[in-house]
């Protein structure tokens, strides 16, 4: 298939279009992905045994990137290019701190590979295009509306994330592409009521690239960045009423054994006050690497609470897979 040229605006869009700005993009570089994840996996009773998304493939050899919630503990997965050729696929591996993986083909596939950018050149207000996969190629045709700090309730940070409206229908793994036709962004969540221009939108938000590239070569060989892996202690935290809320805790899991309950309030990490996820999960991974004791102060039922989490590395209990 020939490179398809785009309208940038904030509309949704199918090509051919009338053309505006003339860009080139690549569908074949875009793949189609759905996974199997065993039911005693332990992301299983929060993202499903079954998912889907799309990636992106980055190299001529095959290799394709995408948001690893997708693919991380699969069983099974299954490839699926823009001519619905499909194909079993294994992990190459995946980078908790991003949030992004990798996969590959268990067999060669033709297509192009998209050309990796950078989201250092996006601006606010910048046209985008977001690019999905599947026989119909939808793009959305979008505008960077933020650039700023997200924090995810599993443990979860990045220093600057990109948001962009309007939201592409189906995210997970999506191309964020810039006006030269590179890949700045993976697509990870949908969000609703955002704050920006003055007003509330519902936006997306993605993962910028350039959180890969420098790694890629580390994970292909190792299955995982080379720097010691931060320390996990298994919760999930809610930030809202200006109070950080335990609502989830995997069984088992350093928090699980060190005493944590849903409905308790995180008030201190090692003596010092939290206010945000970020400042929280920021105060944990200060204090070393994986396995580094977490000393924890938590408000339950009116009564200051305090433990010691013995921390770990997220991998340990993630189940392999497919992970090669």
């Amino acid at each position: 298939m020939l490179p398809v040229r785009l309208l940038f605006g904030a509309t949704m869009i199918d090509a051919p279009r009338p053309i505006v700005t003339e860009i080139p993009i690549l569908p074949d570089a875009m793949v189609s992905i759905r996974t199997h994840i065993p039911e005693d996996a332990m992301s299983a009773g929060l993202l499903g045994t079954e998912r889907a998304g799309h990636g992106v493939r980055i190299r001529e050899d095959g290799l394709i990137a995408t948001i690893g919630y997708v693919i991380n503990e699969a069983e099974k997965i299954w490839i699926t290019t823009s001519e619905g050729i499909v194909v079993p696929g294994f992990v190459v591996g995946s980078d908790f701190e991003s949030g992004l993986g990798l996969v590959k083909p268990t067999m060669s596939l033709t297509g192009p590979a998209m050309k990796v950018g950078s989201s250092s050149f996006l601006r606010v207000n910048d046209p985008v295009t977001i690019l999905g996969s599947g026989s119909e190629n939808k793009m959305t045709a979008a505008n960077v509306v933020a650039k700023q700090e997200f924090a995810g309730r599993w443990e979860y940070v990045l220093d600057e994330a990109l948001f962009t409206a309007p939201p592409h229908e189906n995210w997970s793994g999506a191309a964020l592409i810039d006006k030269n036709g590179n890949l700045c962004g993976i697509g990870s969540l949908v969000i609703q009521g955002f704050e920006a221009h003055s007003s509330s939108e519902t936006v997306n938000m993605f993962v910028p690239i350039d959180l890969l590239t420098p790694i890629i070569d580390e994970i292909c060989e190792r299955g995982q960045r080379l720097a010691p892996a931060r320390p996990w202690m298994g919760v999930l935290v809610h930030d809202g009423d200006e109070s950080l809320t335990v609502v989830g805790i995997y069984r088992n899991c350093p928090a699980d054994k060190a005493g944590l309950q849903p409905g308790d309030v995180v008030l201190r990490v090692n003596e010092e006050p939290v206010s945000t996820l970020a400042n929280m999960f920021r105060r944990v991974w200060s204090l070393g690497s994986a396995g580094v004791e977490i000393p924890i102060t938590v408000l339950r039922d009116s009564e200051r609470c305090e433990t010691v989490i013995e921390s770990a590395d997220r991998t340990a209990f993630m189940r392999k897979g497919t992970l090669q």
